[in-house]
C-alpha cells in the first residue's frame, strides 16, 4: 500500500514513520541552562552520522503548545550536551525523565538518577548509563517543526566492565544491554536477540554465484 506523504497530515506521516523505522536507539540527552539547572530527556529520533569527526544527531520537536523543549533551548544557549544510552536495567528511570515536567525541574533528581561530572563539557552525564557521549554543537538544522541537532562528540565514557580491550578500543556491546524504541507509545526492544551475518567479500560473492551456476 502506498501512502502519499504530500497529501497526508503531519500527524499521520509521523504515525507511519515511527511504526516502521524501528528499532531506534535512544539518546538520553542531558543539558544545562545558563544558570546551571540540569535537564534530561530521551529522544528516539537519534543516530550517528559521521566518523571523522564523529557526529551524532537528534531530532528535537516542540512542546504541544509550540514552545521549544528545554533540551533544545539549553543547547542553543550553551552549545553543549551529553548523550547517554539507555540500559534495560534503567528503562523505568528513563521513562520518568520523559514526563512533561515544568521548565526548571531536574528530571534526574525526580528519577533518582546520579549526576556524574563530565570531562570536557559542563552538563553532567548519567551515572547509571553505560555509555555517555560528550558533545558540542556542530550544526542546527531547521526541519519544519523539528530542529535536527548535530553534535560533535569530543569524549566518550564506557562502563569499565564493558571495555574488553582499551588499547584496541574493543567494546563488549552485548554487555551494555541497551534498549531501542519501537512503535507507538510505550513500546521498546532489547538488544538480546541478535543474528550474526558475516559480510561477504567480492571473492566470496563470485564463488557463491559460480557455485549456483
Amino acid at each position: 500500500m502506498m501512502f502519499d506523504f504530500e497529501k497526508m497530515s503531519p500527524a499521520d506521516c509521523y504515525k507511519l514513520v515511527v511504526s516502521t523505522v524501528v528499532p531506534r536507539p535512544i539518546a538520553w540527552v542531558v543539558t544545562q541552562d545558563e544558570a546551571g539547572v540540569v535537564n534530561a530527556a530521551p529522544y528516539s529520533f537519534f543516530n550517528a552520522f559521521s566518523s571523522n569527526p564523529v557526529v551524532v544527531g537528534i531530532g528535537c520537536g516542540p512542546r504541544p503548545e509550540g514552545s521549544p523543549k528545554d533540551t533544545l533551548a539549553n543547547i542553543k544557549a550553551t552549545g553543549q550536551f551529553v548523550v547517554c544510552l539507555v540500559p534495560y536495567s534503567h528503562i523505568q528511570h528513563m521513562n520518568i525523565t520523559a514526563t512533561d515536567f515544568a521548565p526548571g525541574v531536574d528530571e534526574l533528581a525526580e528519577a533518582e538518577l546520579t549526576q556524574v561530572p563530565s570531562s570536557k563539557v559542563k552538563p553532567p552525564r548519567i551515572g547509571e548509563s553505560p555509555v555517555a557521549l560528550e558533545c558540542e554543537t556542530f550544526q542546527l538544522v531547521e526541519a519544519g517543526e523539528h530542529t535536527i541537532v548535530l553534535g560533535k562528540v569530543v569524549g566518550m565514557h564506557v562502563r569499565d566492565d564493558a571495555v574488553m580491550d582499551p588499547a584496541r578500543h574493543y567494546i563488549d556491546t552485548p554487555k551494555l544491554d541497551l534498549v531501542g524504541r519501537m512503535h507507538g507509545r510505550g513500546w521498546y526492544a532489547r538488544t538480546t536477540d541478535r543474528v550474526e551475518v558475516p559480510r561477504l567479500t567480492m571473492a566470496e560473492w563470485e564463488a557463491r554465484k559460480n557455485k549456483k551456476g
